[in-house]
């Protein structure tokens, strides 16, 4: 690709998204290309790339010549969110509400809220910046997903996949953000902006949708306390009561809510018409799917929620009750833990991935299913976005239930990260995760060049698949300039299926 393309995200992309509609920040959300619009092209590093730092320094400090945007340094640097050092940039913790550093705030939120422990396992950071506050909660074993959207400071979500943090890109605006419901244990907003009572308190519907019952919200900033926003202040709790929130503490200008681990006390009589959703509504269902004005029902199940739900580590080998929503759930589930265990002690020891190793720190799976691969992977110093494709069984939520994370995608489409984001990249079934999709919209070809795109250089890719398949995809291999090789699968699987083990040079 030119190289003015070195940062490009196909479905962010800013200058084709400004001419879209504002409202509801329509034109800041995912807008994608068509195929036939996309040039077919490897995106190039900047100049003067270097291999990332290693995990866990890359926690505190980056290559400048990586991503060499200044605009957050120059702008933040007094907030402590990152600074230029020699060759550098460094990340002494801050934030834009914990300039001393993320650990103090934490420690103020671990009066009222159960941190450490296990009862808290995932996390949602919502404009988390360059997510110091993601990143420094990994200590207490809490896995936190950040997100911002691309935005004025230039890849805060590029910093934070270069440290090392789970980050993805997303904005909140007209549709379901790309996640189960009930599947954040712990939401966090610090200044991140988003207007929750606007549109009859959309936004803070949405929020409730994926936290777990018993969860806790914590928001920091405006309008919570703040100079000129007594409206806003007001409205805010007003939609908490009218959820039925408890408010846990007011603290300066931090409130911290619980959900009830209840049903919703819905309908009572309040201000913002809000409604129960009814029965045919899937809240789980959240791949483009339109923002809705009802609140999503818990009564589902009660063991959900927090508290009831096995603590961390032990909910990552406890069969889900989410896992019905595939036929023989609780078997699959098994069946899956014990083929994963067995696979990835086979990629270590006789396929020799530099799994467990500081070179692997961002991984992705791309057909997760249950996440089994990344719960054989729970000892490793990494951390893996499990995708489950759109048109596949909804099995995302059972991932939540485990203490993992990740999201749904279309794999026809690109994935919403910057280039040069992943160590290694998984893919079981390379041609069912574009299932569904008329020929057309895809191929083969289409997927490699995007895998391209989010792997960084000397990154490793993992393709599972019929001969067949895989033959193809190392005719693909060449032209995208990996170096491949086909390896036979596990001695105790079934199937007829080989991997194939590629290198981007």
């Amino acid at each position: 690709c030119p190289a003015d393309s070195v940062d490009h995200m196909p479905c962010e992309d800013p200058r084709r998204n400004s001419q879209l509609s504002r409202e509801m920040n329509f034109y800041r959300e995912r807008q994608c290309p068509l195929p036939d619009e996309m040039p077919l092209c490897l995106i190039p590093p900047p100049p003067g790339y270097k291999i990332p730092v290693r995990w866990p320094e890359s926690l505190h400090m980056i290559w400048h010549s990586n991503m060499p945007h200044n605009k957050i340094a120059d702008r933040k640097g007094h907030q402590g969110w990152m600074k230029e050092q020699g060759p550098y940039f460094i990340f002494p913790g801050g934030g834009t509400m914990f300039p001393d550093g993320a650990a103090p705030y934490i420690e103020k939120l671990g009066q009222y809220i159960p941190i450490s422990g296990g009862t808290l396992r995932t996390a949602l950071d919502m404009g988390c910046g360059v997510a110091s506050f993601g990143g420094s909660l990994l200590s207490e074993g809490l896995l936190t997903l950040s997100f911002a959207p691309r935005d004025s400071h230039k890849a805060q979500i590029q910093f934070a996949l270069e440290r090392g943090i789970p980050a993805f890109v997303l904005m909140l605006g007209t549709r379901r953000l790309p996640f189960p419901a009930f599947a954040f244990d712990f939401i966090h907003c610090s200044r991140c902006l988003i207007p929750f009572t606007a549109y009859n308190a959309t936004y803070f519907i949405e929020v409730d949708r994926l936290l777990r019952p018993g969860g806790y919200l914590v928001i920091s900033g405006p309008p919570v306390q703040w100079a000129k926003q007594d409206k806003e202040w007001a409205d805010l709790q007003a939609v908490a009561r009218a959820l039925c929130y408890e408010l846990i503490a007011v603290d300066g200008n931090t409130v911290i809510w619980k959900k009830s681990d209840g049903d919703s006390c819905l309908p009572n009589q309040n201000e913002f018409g809000l409604e129960l959703c009814d029965e045919s509504n899937d809240p789980s269902n959240a791949w483009y799917f339109k923002l809705k004005r009802c609140v999503t029902t818990t009564s589902v199940n009660g063991e959900y929620a927090v508290g009831t739900i096995p603590k961390w580590p032990d909910r990552l080998k406890r069969a889900p009750s989410r896992d019905l929503v595939v036929k023989n759930g609780i078997d699959l589930f098994e069946a899956d833990t014990r083929r994963w265990a067995r696979r990835v002690a086979y990629y270590k020891n006789t396929l020799n991935l530099k799994l467990g190793t500081p070179a692997m720190r961002n991984v992705m799976d791309m057909n997760a299913f249950f996440g089994g691969f990344a719960a054989a992977l729970i000892s490793d110093p990494v951390w893996v976005m499990n995708v489950v494709p759109a048109r596949k069984p909804l099995t995302l939520s059972v991932i939540y239930d485990r203490g993992l994370i990740g999201v749904y995608h279309d794999w026809c489409e690109p994935f919403s990260t910057y280039p040069r984001t992943y160590d290694l990249i998984h893919v079981a079934g390379i041609e069912s995760i574009k299932l569904g999709s008329s020929k057309s919209r895809c191929t083969l070809v289409d997927l490699m060049v995007e895998i391209d795109r989010m792997l960084r250089p000397e990154g490793t890719v993992v393709i599972r698949d019929s001969p067949e398949v895989l033959d193809k995809v190392t005719r693909i291999a060449h032209a995208v300039r990996w170096r491949a090789t086909i390896y036979d699968k596990e001695p105790e699987s079934h199937g007829r299926e080989k991997i194939l083990v590629a290198t981007k040079t």
